[in-house]
């Protein structure tokens, strides 16, 4: 009965996980962790559970039955983790004897390379600054990937800090529409600053296209203009041949 319960709980899309191939550790290791407590086996993993004694003579029919089933927990949790791995890192960490072990030099390792991963990402967040040559919003869905990324390194950006980042970010050529949103009293959100954005980038388009439409209506009455003047000069000169008066 119990293996069929956890037949059952596997084949469950919310306890399915791809296996670990070295990326994102962190996301890797919840499901993981939830998975096992699922199965009511996670406990194997606490770094404060005493080794199972070995066996006597003296031990009751009890103590027997709960030796045997750690047994089998110790036995089910490491096949279950080892099973989550990629076939590279199978194999590189099939060799270790216990689920903890196997754990914990997981932990050992991905744990510190994520650290460098989460200060390069904090960095890139920091450094990006948005540019008068591209379009402002695809810039502002640019900045928010990193901050999915930082996401799902267990890094929360607050949403009012996210938004005082965008702004402050705007190009020079915003210097007056972030002047505006600045003495704005109130919270903005991530939504409505995505918005605003649309709504100024729209603006300033239209206006820059009605300019440039205005400059070439100028240029074709000078050159209307011109070509008046030129035909006046014509009239005005005789032609080569024509006899004087």
């Amino acid at each position: 009965m119990e293996a069929t319960n956890i037949i059952k709980l596997l084949n469950q899309d919310f306890v399915r996980l791809d296996r670990f191939d070295g990326t994102n550790f962190t996301r890797w290791q919840d499901k993981m962790k939830f998975m096992l407590t699922a199965l009511k086996i996670f406990y194997v993993l606490d770094p404060n559970l005493q080794p199972i004694p070995d066996p006597t003579d003296d031990n009751t029919d009890e103590v027997k039955v709960e030796q045997k089933k750690r047994i089998e927990d110790e036995v089910m949790c490491r096949g279950h983790i080892l099973n989550a791995l990629s076939y590279q890192l199978y194999d590189l960490y099939t060799v270790e004897p216990s689920a903890k072990a196997i754990w914990n030099a997981l932990e050992f390792k991905y744990h510190a390379k994520e650290e460098g991963t989460k200060n390069f990402l904090i960095s890139k967040y920091f450094d990006y600054k948005f540019m008068d040559d591209k379009p402002i919003l695809a810039q502002v869905h640019e900045l928010q990937v990193i901050v999915n990324q930082l996401k799902a390194e267990k890094i929360e950006l607050p949403e009012p800090f996210h938004v005082g980042a965008i702004i402050a970010k705007l190009p020079s050529s915003w210097k007056g529409y972030r002047k505006k949103i600045l003495h704005n009293s109130k919270d903005i959100t991530l939504e409505q600053i995505q918005k605003h954005l649309r709504i100024e980038e729209e603006s300033r388009m239209r206006k820059k296209s009605e300019n440039s439409f205005g400059n070439i209506k100028a240029n074709v009455v000078n050159i209307k203009t011109n070509v008046v003047n030129i035909k006046c000069c014509e009239s005005f000169w005789p032609q080569k041949g024509s006899k004087k008066i």
